[in-house]
């Protein structure tokens, strides 16, 4: 038996290299995990958030993460397209192997914005390494799938036979809509039949959740228009501001006892709730004539949407202020991926064998890339050891959860 000139290991014949993947990932540790966190360090320093929430796109995002693709002897593609406001909305998709079916790791490089500043204790785009985890907007969401499905790939590239072709997605957009994102690429013809998904993008601490069904996604905009007044005579006018409020709550009170039942294998009822607001006006002393506020409801797949909405057209026809109602997104739920689907089979035997982990099947309320990949006929599950920390002042991902997730990852090829 020769010994691979690459890892002088007696598992290795000639230039084939048998060392499984966690031994792949231990050596990739120990040489490699500075330069990891350097290449996260340097992502997160990128501001990616979309036009819509005021950011300029993913592309000098995008830009880096090709550059570092090809720096690793790969041939990336880019998928760049413009959005409503003109600004170009970058996606980069990478394929390893010579197989006939292709195992995808589909993770976002967009992020939300910031929200109060004041709430960071450090700057959200400058990463920070301490007590083990990794600090900055985005590092979890979804900066941490992002680099353990590029160093995945990257230990895999030493290995000569693989189950299943790796592919890697980096796509735009999937914080609000996908619309430039997944959508897109969908139509691309990127993705073959037998393809297998998973998307790293919901998870618990322990990592023995796996995601196959997710809710409805009903996003909407209200304007109440009531007449702006002085404040020191207040019944001479209609107060948006107030109308509004009532109409808001009486919505979520209704909403929440009427569409209250539970659906196996989601954990939480169907959620309705007031969220953004938009300024008024610019003076105490003023009744506001109009305000705007939205509402975020994620439904379970055993209600129709449609009906959800006549009771929301219902309960606002009744406002004193005229109400005008705008869907900003309504995507019904897809058939949920199968309990018995391969990619859920591999990677529930993965976690088990590599991480001990007994992982069970879930629904989530969070929408994920996952359902627009259902919806198109495709296998996908999603997966990830995450803390409670995405959207929320002080994001972080700890360092142990991402070389776990690495090691997963690898081992399911």
């Amino acid at each position: 038996m020769l010994l691979c000139a690459e890892h002088a290991d007696k598992r290795c014949i000639g230039n084939r290299c048998l060392i499984p993947a966690a031994r792949l990932v231990d050596l990739m540790k120990s040489n490699e995990s500075e330069e990891m966190l350097k290449k996260l360090s340097q992502i997160i320093a990128i501001k990616s958030m979309s036009s819509r929430a005021g950011g300029d796109g993913e592309g000098k995002r995008a830009d880096f993460l090709e550059e570092l693709l090809k720096g690793w002897g790969l041939k990336p593609k880019r998928y760049d397209y413009k959005d409503n406001r003109n600004v170009k909305r970058s996606n980069i998709v990478v394929k390893h192997g010579d197989k006939k079916r292709t195992l995808w790791i589909l993770a976002h490089i967009d992020t939300v914005a910031v929200g109060d500043i004041n709430l960071w204790e450090t700057d959200p785009f400058k990463a920070v390494v301490k007590d083990g985890k990794i600090y900055g907007r985005g590092t979890q969401d979804n900066g941490q799938g992002v680099i353990c499905g590029l160093y995945a790939l990257k230990a895999l590239l030493k290995r000569k036979a693989l189950k299943y072709n790796y592919g890697l997605v980096l796509a735009a957009d999937e914080e609000t809509g996908s619309v430039y994102g997944i959508q897109k690429l969908l139509k691309e013809g990127i993705f073959g039949k037998g393809d297998m998904f998973l998307v790293p993008d919901s998870g618990n601490p322990e990592g023995s959740h796996i995601e196959i069904a997710e809710k409805s996604i009903l996003w909407l905009k209200f304007t109440v228009t009531g007449k702006q007044v002085h404040a020191s005579i207040p019944n001479r006018g209609i107060n948006a501001f107030m109308e509004g409020a009532k109409l808001g709550l009486a919505l979520c009170d209704f909403l929440e006892k009427k569409y209250n039942n539970k659906q196996p294998p989601f954990e939480s009822k169907s959620t309705f709730v007031m969220t953004m607001h938009e300024k008024n006006i610019d003076s105490i002393n003023i009744i506001p004539g109009k305000e705007v506020f939205y509402m975020d409801c994620r439904v379970l797949p055993q209600y129709s949407l449609s009906g959800i909405m006549d009771d929301i057209r219902s309960i606002s026809g009744k406002c004193k202020a005229k109400v005008a109602i705008e869907i900003v997104q309504r995507e019904a739920a897809p058939k949920p991926t199968s309990a018995n689907a391969e990619v859920v089979r591999l990677l529930k035997g993965t976690l088990k064998a590599e991480l001990g982990i007994n992982a069970r099947l879930i629904g989530i309320g969070g929408g994920t890339i996952a359902a627009y990949l259902r919806k198109a006929g495709y296998d996908a599950v999603v997966w990830g050891i995450e803390e409670d920390v995405a959207h929320k002042p002080n994001e972080y991902a700890k360092i142990a959860n991402i070389e776990k997730m690495i090691k997963v990852f690898t081992s399911l090829f």
